[in-house]
Parts: structure tokens; sequence; C-alpha cells
């Protein structure tokens, strides 16, 4: 009675290695085209209003911007003092002048790329949508963020953004 030897049973393995190997390479390039795909395209398709000359601390009190005529976007941070990283910021956007699907802040780096961080926010009635988001850690003593709120209405999307720093405790 003979006995299968290593190397006819090590024969069979490398046709399933390979295909497992080739198998998860294509699952990783399929991820990173959806990924990059998502990303880039992601706001291609927001109709952006800049927030002007107008002055304002997301810090200390909510910022306005107009979105078209009649129709203006708050952002408030309701934070106990200023902004700081890794601490749980409450997020509330009031709509006024028009109708939204859904609304989302993201937190960009401005100067240095910290990833992004977006955070959906839930509707609770009225024109105005709540959640949490969080700001990240960075090396810098002073970190310049930009929160850059997006609304999905029945007519597209729109977005604008508000600059704030982040100061290292």
């Amino acid at each position: 009675m003979s006995q299968p030897s290593l190397s006819s049973a090590g024969a069979a393995r490398p046709p399933l290695l390979h295909l497992l190997i080739a198998i998860t390479l294509v699952t990783l390039a399929i991820a990173l085209w959806y990924l990059t795909r998502y990303t880039l395209q992601d706001e291609a398709d927001v109709q952006w209003h800049p927030p002007g000359e107008m002055s304002c601390d997301l810090h200390s009190a909510p910022c306005t911007v107009p979105l078209g005529q009649d129709v203006s976007l708050r952002l408030t941070i309701a934070a106990e003092g200023p902004i700081r990283a890794l601490e749980r910021l409450p997020l509330e956007v009031h709509l006024s002048g028009i109708q939204a699907d859904s609304v989302r802040v993201d937190f960009v780096g401005r100067d240095m790329d910290m990833g992004l961080h977006r955070f959906p926010l839930e509707a609770v009635g009225s024109g105005v949508f709540r959640g949490e988001g969080q700001v990240a850690i960075c090396t810098e003593a002073v970190m310049p963020w930009r929160a850059k709120v997006v609304v999905d209405t029945p007519q597209g999307r729109l977005g604008s953004w508000f600059d704030f720093e982040v100061t290292r405790r």
C-alpha cells in the first residue's frame, strides 16, 4: 500500500492557491475602483455656494450661508467651549426655503490630508437635521479644518463650507 508523497499532495494546492490569490486581487481592485469613484465623484454634482466674506466663528456661534434666493443653511456645532479634537460634537443644520432629503457634514483638513470624516445627520422636522461628529487629532499645535455641508434636495445637491481651527491641548 503506497501513501501519497508530499510532493504529489503539494502539487494539487498551487492551482487552488493561485485561484484564491487571483480572486482576492480582483476583489481588491474592484473595491479600490469603487472607493476612488465614490470619493472623487461624490462631490462632482454638488452646486457649491461659498461662504463669502462673512466672519463666523463656529466655536462660539452658528454660521449661516445663503444657498440661493430665499434659501439658507445654518450650521451649529454645539460644543461646550472651543471645538476640540476627539470630542463628540453635536451638529445641527437648519435649512430654510428648501426641502431636503438628507444632509451630511464632512470634516476635512485644509492644509493636511486627515482623511474624510463624514457624518450623516438625521431629519428631526421643520428643516432641521441633527447628529454628532468628531474631528481627528493632529500633531500640529493648530490644525485648520473645513466643515463641508452637503444637502440632497429634489432639485439637486447643494453645499457650502465653514473653516475653523482646532488647537491642541
